[in-house]
Order: structure tokens, then sequence, then C-alpha cells
């Protein structure tokens, strides 16, 4: 009979190995767990890999553009608030004119100069306004200020300098050696001089926009108008009828020459808030569109989810299971490992 040698390094070296194995099924089945979704997922798959990786694909760009969307509907609503208070605005002046009709005392006229120049600080200011860093209403060129400020100073703004220079000229051409001289005629024939100035000179003196509106992608195939710019008649008109109020008022005219003015300024401004809410309207289009591609978004994104979890998913439950089990098996495995490495000869000898 023959005896061979027996050592217990044989299986320690198996333990050792299972031990190993049942660490590695450990964090795979741990993290499967936690993500619900195999942890390799193209060993699994296989050949339908590049399926799952196509969904993945679709499921961002949906995700991105829900994003983006999300800011478009923020920079819509800036540029609503800040269109109504330049209607508000506009309403207000108008308001103010209306009431100013057979008054001629001068500080009522001097108080109705200063609730225009309100107006216009207010259109000034709501005209600029700027969200994320990016200005509302300058077109593309959204990293430059919109409208000039009228009534910086000293020295004058480029369009204040430009009406001082239109009434100079118009005065000298006349004869005129006060305000009081001049008749409802030759009033009317100096805005209509003015006001054609001004039209044509508002990208010199008053903005810098441009006049191609900012667009927004809300799905993958329509784009619509994220905001309106500086350069529309609705703008112009009201920068147009708040001058002429706040610099002939208080000029010393005649009742019916102011008439002129008030009836000009108010006429001018009736356009202004028409062209404002025309922009407001075309916004609130782009509004509802957005919140329309938000509706899409949200099913594609449920209906490409679903796809992607049918594809990658895995039972929890069962690997929760088997965690316990291999996490069992292990403690076994630590155990026995331990007895076999406490086994010697000497111990008995």
């Amino acid at each position: 009979m023959k005896t061979s040698f027996v050592s217990n390094m044989s299986l320690q070296n198996t333990l050792r190995l299972t031990v190993a194995k049942a660490q590695g099924e450990l964090l795979k089945l741990q993290e499967e767990t936690v993500t619900g979704r195999h942890a390799d997922v193209g060993a699994v798959l296989g050949a339908k890999t590049a399926r799952t990786l196509n969904l993945h694909r679709d499921l961002q760009r949906m995700e991105s553009l829900k994003s983006t969307n999300a800011l478009t509907t923020q920079r819509l609503a800036a540029s609503q608030a800040a269109l109504d208070q330049i209607s508000e605005a506009g309403n207000s002046a108008m308001e103010v004119l209306i009431a100013l009709s057979g008054m001629t005392s001068g500080d009522q006229l001097a108080l109705a100069r200063d609730n225009i120049g309100d107006a216009l600080s207010t259109f000034t200011a709501a005209a600029n306004t700027s969200f994320s860093g990016e200005y509302l209403f300058a077109g593309i060129n959204s990293d430059v200020t919109p409208i000039s400020d009228y009534l910086a100073g000293p020295p004058l703004s480029a369009g204040r300098q430009a009406f001082q220079d239109a009434f100079d000229a118009f005065m000298l051409a006349e004869g005129y050696t006060s305000a009081e001289e001049i008749t409802p005629d030759r009033m009317e024939s100096f805005i209509a001089s003015f006001s054609t100035a001004f039209e044509a000179d508002w990208e010199t003196d008053w903005s810098s926009a441009s006049n191609e509106n900012m667009q927004s992608r809300i799905s993958a195939s329509e784009t619509v108008q994220s905001s309106t710019n500086a350069n529309t008649a609705g703008m112009r008109k009201m920068a147009l009828g708040l001058v002429i109020g706040y610099e002939l008022l208080t000029l010393g005219l005649t009742e019916s020459t102011r008439k002129v003015v008030t009836d000009t300024s108010i006429d001018y401004m009736g356009q202004a808030i028409s062209g404002i809410d025309s922009e407001r309207s075309k916004l609130g289009i782009s509004q509802a569109r957005v919140k329309q591609a938000n509706t899409s978004l949200d099913a594609q994104i449920t209906i490409l989810s679903k796809s992607i979890k049918d594809m990658e998913s895995i039972d929890t439950y069962e690997a929760a299971t088997r965690v316990t089990t291999l996490e069992s098996q292990l403690s076994l495995a630590y155990t026995l490992t331990s007895r076999i490495q406490n086994l010697s000869l000497l111990n008995y000898l």
C-alpha cells in the first residue's frame, strides 16, 4: 500500500479562487441591484447592444431639448414681462397727455413732462432687459445693449442731440425767436420732418440691436422666435411719441400748438402699444409651441425610457437574493480558509 503526501495548500488555493470569484460576482450584483440594469450590457445583449446605444443617444437628445426648452420658456416669460412694462409705460404717458386737455398751468405741464420722462426711463430700462447674460431685445447681437439712454448726460445722448439740432434748425429756418411764435401747422411740419429723420437715424442714434431675432430649437424639426428686437415698429413709435411729448410740452407753446404736440404724441404711442401687443402675441404663440413640444418630448422620453428598461433592466429581487446567497458563501469560505490555515501536524505531536 502506497501513502501519498497530503498538504492543505491545494485546499487553500481552491478556496482562495472561490472567494475571488465570489467577490467579483458580488460586486457586479451589488452594482446591478443599485442601478437596476446589467453591469455589462454588451456582454448580456450581444448584437442588440447597438440598438440600446441608439436608444440612449435618442434619449439624451430629447432630454437636452427639454433642458434648452426650459431656458427658452424663461426667456420668453422675461421678454413678455419687459414688453408688458413698456406697454404700461406707454399707457401711463397717454393718460397724462389726455389729462392735459385745456390745461395751461406751468406746474401741471412740468409735472406731466416729469411723468413722461419717467415713462421714457421705464421704456429704456425694459428695452435693455437681460436674461442669463444676454440682452433680450438686441436680436442676435445679444451681448450689446440694444437701446441708448436718451436722458443720459452730460454730454447729451446722440438721440437727444439730434432732436436739439433739428429743433434749433427749425427755429432758425422759420425765423422764430421763441416757441410761442410756432403755429400749429408749422409744428405739424416740424414733427413730420423730425419723425422722418428719427426713423432714418434710429439705428445710428438709438439702437444697437439686430433686426434678426433670436431663434431657439424646441424639437428635432421645429424652431421658434424666442424674443423680439428693439428695432420693431412698436419700439420706435414708443420712443418717438415719448420724446415729442417730453421735449415740446413745456416750451411755452400756445394752447393750439401744444394740442398738436399732445395729439401727435398720443397717436404715436397708440401705434406703439398696438405694435408692442403684436410682438407679445407672437411670443405668446412661441410659448404655446414650446409647451406643445414639451408634451411631445415627454411622450417620446417615456417610450424611449421604457424600451431601454425592457432591454437592460434586471430583476432586482432576484439580484438581491443572489447577493445574500453569495455573502453567505463568502462567509463560509472565510471560515473554512481560517480553519484550514490553522491545520498543522505540530498541533498534534
